[in-house]
């Protein structure tokens, strides 16, 4: 158990003091790390939550942990009375809400603590934040939100038709994050996240789990023909922009994506061609709550947040492969 502790301003004030809540997640973990560099205050908090194991999330943290700006907590965002807590006495005045149970394919199996999970706890979140009178908050949404496309680049105007459980949480605490903004007079802004990949990558998230089998000459199950394509957007890139929309003056909602997309089968060609070994493929039918293609039109989050996407796939595919293979294949009993 990661104790309650605050701030320490005694060495002088930060730039700011950010709340990061999801904060030994994989992105939350990341988008930390940068508000630490940059010279902010970050005090995080994670519940732990068993979706995976405990001590990968305990690696994510571990450089965190050592520097005098920041203090995790070992809690759960449900906990409204903590929340506030930890928001008055570290004097917390911007929140990013990262926190939340991701997966789309669990999501069908389990609905249930989906809903707990991430639409009980965004409102437990926001009736902390409202009580104790944050300025801001960054919500990080997802692409899920839209279901099945219809148009290809996916606007913001796309309707939104979740056709898994994790996508239809994710839409509704949108939706109390939009009707929190208007009737309680506070900035919040939804982030769409597309298919995010990088170093700290879940173990559940497709592009590791294709690593690790190559790496290990097993199968790799792709459900359909593999020619569903994704926008995969490198993690990097991700938390530019969910600073950038912190920084800004802007509500409502943006697509984060790479404005690029890539099939599942070439994919994995690129992962073989970086690994320099093949891949075992094992096609199976496709999975309930899957859509079948993702492309975001950024040009809301370029004009408005000032986001400019980096980070091509390629390059992506090599800098999570540099990190998988020094921090994850190196180790023997956290994979």
């Amino acid at each position: 158990m990661i104790g309650f502790k605050k701030i320490d301003n005694s060495l002088g004030e930060p730039m700011a003091v950010f709340l990061v809540t999801g904060g030994a997640g994989f992105i939350g973990s990341s988008l930390a790390d940068k508000l630490l560099e940059l010279g902010h205050k970050v005090v995080a908090i994670d519940n732990f939550d068993p979706y995976y194991e405990r001590a990968i999330k305990e690696r994510n943290i571990k450089k965190s942990l050592s520097n005098k700006n920041y203090v995790f907590v070992e809690g759960d965002i449900r906990d409204t009375d903590l929340v506030k807590k930890i928001i008055e006495e570290n004097k917390i005045e911007k929140v990013f809400h990262i926190a939340a149970r991701a997966g789309v394919r669990f999501s069908v199996k389990d609905p249930y603590s989906y809903h707990d999970l991430n639409v009980n706890g965004t409102l437990s979140m926001l009736k902390a934040c409202i009580a104790t009178k944050i300025k801001r908050i960054v919500f990080a949404s997802s692409s899920s939100v839209y279901g099945v496309q219809k148009d290809l680049p996916i606007t913001e105007k796309h309707p939104t038709n979740p056709i898994s459980p994790y996508g239809a949480s994710k839409l509704a605490c949108e939706a109390f994050c939009h009707s929190f903004s208007n009737v309680f007079n506070i900035p919040i802004i939804s982030l769409r996240y597309f298919s995010v990949y990088g170093p700290r990558q879940r173990p559940d998230m497709a592009i590791r789990k294709f690593t690790k089998a190559i790496i290990n000459e097993e199968e790799i199950t792709i459900y359909g023909d593999g020619n569903q394509t994704r926008d995969f957007t490198f993690v990097a890139d991700v938390v530019d922009a969910t600073i950038k929309a912190v920084e800004s003056n802007a509500v409502g909602v943006f697509n984060i994506g790479s404005g690029t997309r890539i099939t599942v089968n070439e994919l994995i060609k690129l992962l073989e061609t970086t690994l320099n070994k093949k891949a075992k493929i094992k096609h199976v039918d496709p999975q309930k709550g899957d859509v079948p293609d993702t492309l975001a039109d950024v040009s809301k989050a370029q004009q408005i947040l000032g986001y400019k996407p980096t980070v091509k796939i390629k390059k992506g595919i090599k800098l999570f492969y540099e990190w998988y293979k020094n921090v994850v294949n190196s180790s023997t009993d956290i994979q």
